[in-house]
């Protein structure tokens, strides 16, 4: 007799013939001890099995046979076919024994009688070509009397029209394609969602996390826009963070399964995953990647304080090495009328045709773009004609996101408005690039170039500015690598996250008496930075900690107060004040790193601070430690509040010099919440009154012969800024990694034409 049930710690990537692609991938984790929720697979060839004691074959090949994939209605028609075949036809009952024994080993294994998630794994899917995303069905809350009917609508979802529609286009022959079923115990998330280890546009050291209230069918069937992390693989920066308003969350429901909830008024926008879960999926899922050593599309569930993965496959639409080059002066003349997430890249013009949903398909006509409150997979034949695609509601890893990379359209995702503001027949320019949607036909402005040349200093020219270039930089792992690079030092060391690779709240590690070995451990992180870079400087920041970010920290919640607004509270230079054992943690570690290593090149930057009496007070710490008597230390002061600016005179008197923090400054600047989508069209570094603020800072600080760089996100976004900071006379400029060639570039052209321009003035 054959084995038709194989339990995950049983089968591995190898066996997608048994498993399918999504349960070889399960029992993979499974094996390599990544947290998966425990559960089993009903073969393939117990399909297959059934096929043959259904008498099947010849009357599904026979419907197949007359099939026109390109005839929505047709399509529709005879997949309905069948799938009612299918689920008409009675199952053995050894099969159905060997189900239900299955479910009640399970059953014993938790310690109850678990509601399960069962779903289909066919035998082409998640290969590294084809993905097959959202084509086969999953029933969530499947209980024991259920279990076996929801394992027959599995095996009939093969024929959906999606699917057959796929595999037709992809060159699969319908009857060898077999499809297992998962059966995994349930996890009634309390949030959920999708991760691409590597940014769908290419970009290898950007994932993409989203989250949203409750089940993950929420997020997977593009029903509602999620928030929106996007986390540097290098750092573990969290580099994006658009929070999303969600009305309503998929939840259990003890009839259906699971059933549309509203989401409490306080609840609705807030965060669904804090700072600390945010870094710690991203770096389980960057061990995934690792593992199959290529780019993972992964869903995730946060469950009682414990996070699980549900499904990891291959990520098949990174697009090949090319880039797009725009007359960018007359790009940004362009007044979008809709804004939205830039899913996929890419520009197209073409007729608006809006449908409400599957069943108006057959409208969509060769070069239309489709426009719908969400897509989902019966919409695929449609989509495949569509120049574009636009959506109300989804995100970068809604099926509208993903089969458009897929598909290789233009697609904004994420709108909220589209399909009330844009008309039926009207004239639109998708530019899936920025997000950005535009009355008319302007496709001439985006013009298509040959794929440029990759550019690295490693091993080429030296280009010398006066201005400085630095790197911003968070983790040991990388300084040889950006060492080597064309950069004069670390404008920006983020000591946070260093602390969050240490995972324990400093106050919990002073109260368990291991201070000295946390000591070390930061110790041991900056010194092989400072060994990197040396002799150039490595500005390090102080622990810039918000409250709800240090709680996410083991031990941090008996710490940490609860605060309305965090990022303007209980952080900065006031922790360095308030919390003086913290910050001795600090102090002790620049005494090693400087005094006992002989690292001179490390300096000290504080972090957000508000009035000259902070700095004052910080002034006494450091003269006991005797770091303000040392020639070769620099203590410099973070430029981020508008008091700096206001005050730049009197700052400069109290310290070396300044860095400015333009995310910080602009949001205070303008009084806007960088972190809230709703208003990040007000959030922009190139406001004037942004632009004023920096230019009298890096003047003033000139003015008194003080040091004065820049290392927030401005300098690494938006070249136009870096020109007028090396006008101002800033000192150096801090940058991201993936712009050190570009800034460098820049630098040296402002740089000459400001002589050139002098020397015409003389």
């Amino acid at each position: 007799m054959q084995k038709r049930v194989y339990w995950f710690y049983e089968i591995g990537r190898d066996e997608i013939d048994i498993a399918g692609g999504k349960g070889a991938n399960l029992g993979e984790m499974v094996k390599n001890k990544f947290p998966i929720p425990p559960g089993f697979v009903l073969s393939s060839k117990t399909y297959f099995e059934f096929l043959d004691k259904a008498n099947l074959r010849e009357k599904i090949s026979a419907i197949l046979d007359k099939i026109d994939v390109e005839d929505s209605s047709d399509l529709q028609v005879n997949t309905k076919k069948i799938r009612k075949l299918i689920t008409d036809s009675e199952i053995p009952e050894a099969i159905i024994k060997d189900i239900l024994d299955a479910y009640d080993k399970l059953s014993k294994t938790v310690g109850e009688e678990p509601l399960v998630a069962v779903r289909s794994s066919a035998t082409a899917e998640d290969l590294p070509k084809a993905s097959f995303a959202g084509q086969q069905a999953t029933y969530l809350n499947t209980t024991r009397k259920t279990l076996v009917n929801s394992v027959r609508s599995c095996w009939a979802s093969l024929f959906t029209a999606r699917a057959v529609f796929y595999r037709t286009h992809q060159k699969f022959e319908h009857m060898k394609v077999g499809v297992a079923v998962i059966v995994q115990q349930m996890v009634q998330s309390e949030s959920s969602g999708v991760v691409f280890t590597t940014h769908p546009t290419g970009e290898t050291d950007l994932m993409i996390i989203e989250a949203v209230h409750g089940l993950g069918e929420g997020i997977v069937s593009g029903m509602y826009t999620p928030d929106h992390y996007e986390v540097e693989a290098s750092s573990w920066e969290i580099k994006i963070k658009n929070i999303a308003v969600q009305g309503k969350a998929i939840v259990f429901d003890s009839e259906k399964g699971v059933k549309e909830e509203k989401v409490p008024d306080e609840r609705q926008a807030v965060q669904k995953l804090d700072d600390g879960n945010i870094i710690n999926l991203a770096k389980i899922c960057k061990k995934i990647e690792k593992h199959y050593a290529w780019p993972q599309d992964i869903e995730w569930a946060f469950e009682k304080g414990k996070m699980y993965i549900v499904q990891s496959r291959p990520v098949t639409t990174i697009p090949k090495d090319r880039k797009r080059v725009e007359d960018e002066s007359l790009v940004k003349r362009l007044k979008a009328i809709i804004k939205g997430l830039a899913a996929s890249p890419g520009v197209a013009s073409g007729k608006v045709n809006l449908i409400k949903d599957a069943s108006e398909i057959d409208k969509i006509k060769t070069g239309d773009i489709l426009v719908t409150g969400m897509t989902n997979p019966d919409m695929v034949p449609a989509m495949k004609r569509a120049a574009a695609i636009v959506t109300d509601e989804g995100g970068m890893t809604s099926h509208a996101a993903i089969v458009s990379r897929e598909l290789g359209i233009p697609a904004v995702v994420g709108t909220r408005n589209a399909t009330k503001t844009l008309k039926q027949n009207l004239i639109i320019t998708v530019d899936g690039k920025r997000g950005m949607v535009y009355k008319g036909k302007v496709t001439d402005i985006f013009v298509e170039n040959l794929p440029a040349q990759h550019e690295s200093s490693c091993g080429g020219s030296w280009i010398p500015t006066a201005t400085k270039l630095m790197i911003n930089l968070s983790s040991a792992s990388e300084a040889k690598k950006y060492a080597s690079r064309d950069v004069d030092g670390v404008g920006l060391l983020r000591a946070e996250f260093m602390v969050g690779n240490i995972g324990i709240h400093p106050k919990k590690a002073i109260a368990d008496g291991k201070t000295d070995e946390y000591i070390d451990q930061l110790t041991e992180g900056v010194t092989k930075i400072a060994q990197a870079f040396w002799p150039r400087p490595v500005i390090y920041r102080s622990f810039d900690f918000k409250t709800n970010e240090y709680r996410s920290l083991k031990g941090g919640d008996k710490y940490e107060p609860n605060e309305n607004n965090p990022m303007i509270g209980y952080r900065g230079a006031m922790r360095a004040i308030y919390d003086p054992e913290v910050f001795e943690i600090e102090l002790k570690m620049f005494e090693k790193v400087r005094n006992e290593m002989g690292f001179k090149n490390l300096w000290l930057l504080m972090p957000f601070i508000r009035t000259t009496d902070e700095v004052k007070k910080i002034r006494k710490v450091l003269d006991k430690y005797g770091f303000l008597d040392d020639k070769d230390f620099k203590f410099y002061i973070m430029a981020e509040v508008p008091s700096i600016a206001m005050l730049i005179d009197e700052f400069s008197e109290l310290a070396d010099g300044f860095s400015i923090g333009s995310n910080d400054l602009t949001q205070l600047v303008l009084g806007a919440d960088r972190d809230n989508e709703r208003i990040a069209d007000i959030f922009d570094e190139r406001d004037p009154a942004v632009m004023k603020a920096l230019e009298i800072i890096i003047k003033g600080a000139k003015r008194h012969g003080k040091y004065v760089g820049i290392c927030g996100q401005a300098p690494s976004v938006y070249p136009e800024i870096v020109e007028n900071l090396v006008r101002w006379g800033i000192d150096s400029i801090s940058v991201n990694p993936d712009v050190i060639d570009r800034t460098r570039k820049i630098i040296a052209q402002t740089e000459m034409k400001v002589l050139l321009e002098k020397k015409r003035e003389d």
